[in-house]
């Protein structure tokens, strides 16, 4: 993939610190943004980047939400991986390139290798004279609407694929309160899957999960009602060190439609491989080889003896985020940030 993060182009610029047109081959270079920087604390835009040369001292950074659409077909995930071509990495490269620092992002839900977004959300801080800049005024909208648009071409003509694999739907400055990921109320995602010859489409086949026979969309939407509520999804979670596993799934449905079943979730937030790996036991039911028990005893009886199993990352699909208002946005954090550390405990 020819993402910013990976390519030659973002290569030489760390080898050499040098900067290339956005008029000229299409490639773009970048600006002081080694692997040191990208393994740099995550932090305040003061911490990560520093204020604008010749910025006005007076004037704060500010915090920048992106509302983002991505295929993640030829991404190695979310976050960055040296080496490897990731959607944070591009997005990173891209910002640094038109901001002349580098940029650390903030994400809401980091998504594994070849699952999609239609409306993810990151944040990062900057002083709002680099924003201006872009624009040559003080309007700080204009600048914004700039940046939005100039981070849009540079994604598009890293594609190795018509179009763009990333698009950046909206930049908006917002208030040092939002965090995009302790912010956030809920996230919701789809899993579709593909059990029929009627419901094949090779134009979808990158975000469906083709299975050579039928399920029992029923039963699985029997079994899926275990699934809700808090509990400790250890059986459908790979753990991370001093990571809970314990989770809130407000909502989930098994329904068909012209296109095959989709499996829709929604929770305060989901650990890692968890949708996955209830699609992956779900399908199980469907298939006739567990009952709807098996379920309910792996959630009764969380552990990692006999996990679920796993269904295939391109069928999954990160729909959007709700917040609370902005009113509240301090407060969620605060509440999220605490829950997560008693839970951790």
């Amino acid at each position: 993939m020819g993402g910013l993060d990976s390519g030659p182009a973002g290569q030489a610029a760390r080898e050499n610190g040098g900067e290339a047109s956005l008029e000229s081959t299409g490639k773009a270079s970048l600006e002081n943004t080694g692997e040191a920087d990208r393994e740099a604390p995550r932090g305040n835009a003061s911490e990560v980047g520093g204020e604008a040369s010749g910025a006005n001292p007076i004037e704060q950074n500010i915090r920048i939400r992106l509302d983002i659409r991505y295929r993640g077909t030829r991404f190695h995930g979310w976050a960055v991986q040296p080496g490897h071509p990731t959607i944070q990495g591009a997005i990173e490269d891209g910002l640094a390139l038109l901001l002349r620092e580098p940029v650390r992002l903030t994400v809401a839900g980091r998504t594994d290798a070849g699952v999609h977004a239609r409306n993810q959300v990151a944040h990062f801080d900057v002083h709002p004279d680099r924003i201006r800049a872009l624009a040559h005024d003080s309007a700080l909208d204009n600048g914004l609407r700039l940046l939005r648009n100039r981070l849009n071409t540079l994604l598009a003509r890293t594609s190795e694929t018509p179009g763009s694999d990333i698009v950046i739907l909206r930049a908006s400055a917002v208030s040092a309160d939002f965090d995009a990921r302790f912010s956030a109320l809920r996230r919701y995602y789809a899993y579709r899957i593909s059990d029929s010859i009627d419901t094949r489409d090779p134009q979808l086949a990158d975000a469906v999960w083709w299975i050579n026979y039928p399920l029992d969309d029923s039963a699985m939407s029997a079994a899926a009602n275990h699934l809700i509520g808090e509990h400790d999804f250890l059986s459908f979670c790979k753990p991370r060190p001093d990571a809970t596993t314990i989770r809130t799934l407000q909502a989930i449905s098994v329904g068909r439609d012209a296109k095959g079943i989709v499996i829709e979730l929604s929770a305060d937030a989901f650990c890692h491989s968890m949708v996955r790996s209830i699609v992956g036991a779900l399908v199980e039911v469907g298939r006739g080889r567990r009952s709807e028990l098996w379920i309910k005893q792996l959630v009764d009886n969380p552990g990692r003896s006999q996990p679920a199993p796993v269904a295939p990352a391109h069928g999954l699909t990160m729909l959007k985020v709700d917040y609370a208002s902005e009113d509240q946005w301090a407060k969620r954090q605060e509440q999220t940030r605490r829950r997560r550390d008693q839970q951790a405990d």
